[in-house]
C-alpha cells in the first residue's frame, strides 16, 4: 500500500509546522526536504486530516505571505494539488490522470467534473509562479501535470515542483 496523506510546500524563514494555520495537525507533521530560496516541503499522514485543501492554501499562503502548493496523496497512485498566492495564483490539478479517474468513477464523477484539463492548469500555475519570482513555461507544466505517475506520484509531484521552478536542496 502506498503513501495516503499530505504534502505541504511553502516558503518561509521559519518551519511551515509553526504557522497557525497548521496548528491541529503540527505534531505529525514531518520535513520531508527543504530547498533553495526558503522553500520546504512537509508531509503529513491522512488521518487526523488537516481540512480542506483550497482553505488551507490559501490561509497559508497569506500568513507566510508567499505562495503554497498543497497535495492530498491517495495510495502513491494519484493526487489532488491546490496552489495558493497570498493575493492571487489560484490554481487546481490532479496528478495521475488514469488513477484519479478510477477514483472519481466510484461516486460516478469525471476529471471533467471537477479539474481542468492540464493544459488550462498549468496556465494558472504559471501565474502562481509568477507571484513567486518564477518563470514558468506552461508547456512543458503540462506535460508534466499529463504524465503517468511512475513509480509513483510523489516522484512526479517532484517534478512538478522542478517545473515551478523549486529546487535545489539548501547547502
Amino acid at each position: 500500500m502506498g503513501f495516503w496523506g499530505y504534502l505541504v510546500v511553502g516558503r518561509s524563514d521559519r518551519d511551515l509546522a509553526e504557522c497557525d494555520t497548521l496548528a491541529a495537525g503540527r505534531e505529525r507533521l514531518e520535513l520531508a526536504e527543504t530547498f533553495a530560496d526558503g522553500w520546504q516541503l512537509w508531509q503529513h499522514p491522512l488521518e487526523p486530516g488537516l481540512g480542506d485543501l483550497d482553505d488551507l492554501a490559501a490561509s497559508l499562503a497569506r500568513e507566510t505571505g508567499a505562495p503554497t502548493l498543497l497535495a492530498f496523496v491517495m495510495d502513491s497512485g494519484c493526487a489532488v494539488l491546490e496552489g495558493a498566492g497570498p493575493r492571487r495564483g489560484s490554481w487546481t490539478a490532479c496528478l495521475g490522470r488514469t488513477a484519479m479517474a478510477r477514483h472519481m468513477a466510484r461516486n460516478e464523477m469525471t476529471l471533467d467534473d471537477v479539474f481542468p484539463s492540464p493544459a488550462g492548469a498549468a496556465t494558472c500555475a504559471a501565474d502562481w509562479a509568477a507571484a513567486a519570482g518564477r518563470t514558468v513555461d506552461s508547456a512543458c507544466l503540462a506535460a508534466v501535470l499529463s504524465a503517468d505517475p511512475s513509480p509513483d506520484v510523489e516522484k512526479l509531484f517532484h517534478r512538478v515542483l522542478e517545473t515551478l521552478g523549486i529546487q535545489g536542496v539548501k547547502g
